[in-house]
């Protein structure tokens, strides 16, 4: 999936530079080689990004795709995220063992295993369909796959819409779960092109791949996050759309069995005029991304929106639920 989602952004970028060579070079990071433990119990926050950020810092790689879902809030010093891609459909969705197709959560039987790695997907589902018990499920797509289909151990897994659809398996979505079933996660859909920051050549090039529409509602839902102080260790789920020049962002908090939950909406104004700034405003990040094609000021409102939403479930107790599941799960 990370070669798929690699070459993607690379034949946009053929497209709008034909001139230039680019050349994708593969590497594993710590997430690919630890599969025997859950993520949230792995504890390093960068999992997915830190061999990677190292290879840009030694100028090996000029340019970096994540999923942006992977990337912590908070990017080391001397990096940014360039772009964010044109959003994939960022909801989650279920693939059923051979034998269940056809049917969906509620029709499964009771005592039926659902595989996945996220505590935010299974904080959500377990209050939601109480019947049905949930286990961890590691590796990449395939593995995963695999390991539904070959053996009988879970009757269905929960995986990002997103991934299925780029990797060409659309077919296998039993079941697409919306707000009301499973928000999702902070990010999840988007595309990111982590660069140096202070390469302005490499940050000119890759800012034309910028959606504006994600690019605010991610930053609305990246602060709400940084807000929390959430990750991987606790289930904090978010919904954004953006219509009619208004962002709302619905954001909630877990207790791991989902039996404990807080849930707000918000919404703000995000219709700016682009104004062109030169000088030292051109780098001005909100939560690691810098976009210097998007509106300033949208994505300030963005910004202080995600951290409003947050502040809002803290004073409702928020803190308390997610340091529980914290202490939970680190036990």
């Amino acid at each position: 999936l990370a070669r798929i989602q690699t070459d993607s952004v690379v034949t946009m970028l053929r497209e709008l530079y034909p001139d230039l060579h680019f050349e994708i070079v593969a590497m594993s990071t710590t997430g690919d080689k630890i599969l025997d433990t859950a993520l949230s119990k792995i504890g390093e926050k960068s999992l997915f990004t830190k061999e990677l950020e190292n290879a840009l810092e030694r100028n090996e790689v000029d340019l970096v795709v994540h999923s942006l879902k992977d990337l912590p809030t908070s990017l080391p010093p001397g990096f940014t995220i360039g772009a964010v891609c044109k959003r994939e459909n960022p909801l989650d969705a279920v693939v059923f063992h051979p034998k269940n197709c056809g049917k969906t959560l509620s029709l499964l039987p009771e005592k039926s295993v659902i595989g996945t790695s996220s505590l935010r997907r299974a904080a959500q589902l377990k209050k939601k369909f109480p019947h049905l018990e949930f286990r961890d499920i590691r590796g990449n797509l395939n593995t995963r796959l695999k390991k539904l289909d070959e053996k009988e151990d879970f009757s269905a897994i929960i995986l990002a819409a997103a991934g299925l659809k780029r990797m060409g398996w659309e077919n296998r979505i039993g079941q697409l779960l919306g707000p009301e079933d499973c928000l999702y996660a902070v990010g999840q859909g988007a595309l990111a092109v982590e660069v140096r920051a202070k390469d302005q050549e490499i940050l000119n090039m890759v800012s034309a791949l910028h959606d504006a529409d994600t690019v605010l509602r991610c930053i609305a839902e990246r602060a709400f996050m940084k807000r929390l102080e959430g990750g991987c260790s606790v289930p904090v789920a978010v919904n954004t759309l953006l219509k009619d020049g208004q962002l709302y962002l619905t954001g909630a908090v877990y207790s791991l069995d989902g039996s404990d939950s807080l849930k707000e909406t918000m919404q703000t104004g995000v219709s700016y005029p682009h104004q062109s700034e030169d000088g030292p405003n051109d780098d001005v990040q909100h939560v690691g991304i810098t976009a210097k094609n998007v509106p300033g000021q949208a994505q300030e409102a963005a910004e202080n929106l995600g951290v409003e939403l947050a502040s809002l479930l803290l004073s409702k107790g928020a803190k308390h639920i997610l340091s529980v599941a914290r202490q939970l799960n680190d036990a």
